[in-house]
């Protein structure tokens, strides 16, 4: 594994989340304006950016890292700062890829046929999970006494045949959890991806400058996701009914253009509405129609 390259005054220290996540972190990265490749063989990412010195943790641990500053900044779950119990900075949310665009949650979980119907009827059960610290403080806000064990993984068979009571287990939909058999009793906690600093770094001038530009990139490059924009022409009379395909809420850009009696539009929209949109637009009057794909939409 190849070392880390020396870092600078004028460098900021960035962890990746290793993982379920790192993929669509460096893809993230991508859309954002930074090319970001990494080796099969390191951990220390390579960034087109002489300013930013990346490496991959798991997000487990990221906040660990960076509240005790070997981190200036980094991208973890919020399920795992509260895990760790991080004093840190929240920079900003970055709900991507396996994280959707909405929270996922963290359930306790049991067998469909089992008698646990209700969170105080795990009083001295077993609860098997990766996040047992949050569990502990789930079940001491309920005042209920169970016995929360640490789980290496396939933490669903673990409930299925019997080894614990109940699990508490990510999910976004409950479906692989009903595929596996078992009911969500309730829900523990909720949690989003996170841009957190270090809380000293962030006091630095030019290190929380940085950070606030790499926020804006990313979460343009997330608000991206799934959207195009369209170009479109447009005779004044057809304009009416043109705007009323539009989509709710798209406020499109109108300017003249120099053929007189002639408009041009420009909108992002979803691209699933697109396939549906473009043909009914044309069939109104429109011309010229142009679909191109964004990379950031910066509110």
């Amino acid at each position: 594994m190849r070392r880390q390259p020396k870092s600078s005054a004028r460098q900021l220290r960035v962890g990746l989340p290793k993982g379920s996540l790192q993929e669509a972190t460096v893809r993230l990265l991508n859309r954002a304006g930074f090319r970001t490749h990494v080796s099969e063989r390191s951990y220390f990412p390579t960034i087109d950016d002489p300013e930013l010195a990346a490496v991959l943790i798991r997000a487990q641990e990221m906040s660990r890292y960076v509240e005790d500053g070997a981190l200036d900044c980094g991208i973890t779950g919020e399920d795992w700062i509260r895990e760790n119990h991080s004093r840190v900075h929240h920079v900003t949310a970055l709900t991507y890829a396996k994280r959707s665009n909405r929270a996922v949650r963290w359930v306790l979980a049991v067998p469909t046929a089992s008698a646990i119907r209700r969170p105080h009827d795990l009083a001295g059960k077993r609860i098997a999970t990766e996040l047992v610290n949050v569990t502990k403080d789930y079940c001491r806000q309920h005042r209920i006494d169970a016995s929360v064990e640490f789980s290496w993984g396939a933490t669903e068979v673990k409930v299925s045949s019997g080894l614990v009571d109940a699990i508490v287990e990510l999910t976004e939909t409950g479906e692989t959890l009903r595929t596996n058999g078992l009911r969500i009793v309730d829900t523990i906690c909720e949690s989003t991806t996170q841009l957190i600093a270090n809380r000293t770094a962030w006091k630095n001038s030019w290190k929380r400058r940085k950070m606030e530009s790499l926020a804006t990139l990313l979460t343009g490059a997330v608000a991206a996701e799934g959207k195009v924009g369209l170009k479109l022409n447009v005779a004044e009379r057809h304009l009416p009914q043109v705007l009323r395909l539009l989509p709710a809420l798209r406020k499109p850009t109108v300017a003249h253009l120099t053929e007189r009696g002639w408009l041009a539009l420009e909108v992002v929209i979803d691209e699933v509405q697109a396939r549906a949109l473009i043909p009914e637009l044309k069939r109104a009057g429109a011309q010229g129609l142009i679909e191109y794909p964004l990379n950031k939409v910066i509110p």
